[in-house]
This record gives C-alpha cells, structure tokens and sequence, in this order.
C-alpha cells in the first residue's frame, strides 16, 4: 500500500515547472477566439429574428406586427 506522499511528485506541477510550460500569448489568443467566436453564434442565432422585426418596425410604411409575422 503506497502512501500518499509516494504519488506526491505525479502531478502536473511538479518540482521541475518550466517557465517554458506556461501558456503562451497564442495559445491564450485562440482559446479567447474560440470563446468569443461561440458567445458570436449564441447571440448570432437568438439575435436574428428579433432584429429583422425591429428593422422591419422602423421603416417607412409602418406595419403591424402581425403584417410583419404573416408570411404573405
């Protein structure tokens, strides 16, 4: 039975951390990309329609939502 002092040095941060192993300012630039492109799609995606009928209530003849929402 090993004791827990044994697996101590197993870890990813152990004695030897380079500052070689921190991240670097590209691999920080993509993961903030990647996260701002998938925040982009949500509002993208819920954003769409909502805007197209506020657009569609500001112009000139001024419909009615209804008149907007029919598909005729």
């Amino acid at each position: 039975m090993a004791s827990k002092g044994a697996q101590k040095g197993k870890g990813k941060a152990g004695k030897g951390f380079k500052a070689a192993e921190e991240p670097s300012v590209a691999k920080s630039m993509k993961v903030w990309s990647t996260w701002a492109m998938k925040k982009a799609k949500i509002v993208a995606h819920y954003g769409f329609i909502p805007l197209i009928i506020v657009i569609g209530m500001n112009s000139e003849p001024k419909p009615h939502l209804s008149q907007l929402l029919s598909p005729v």
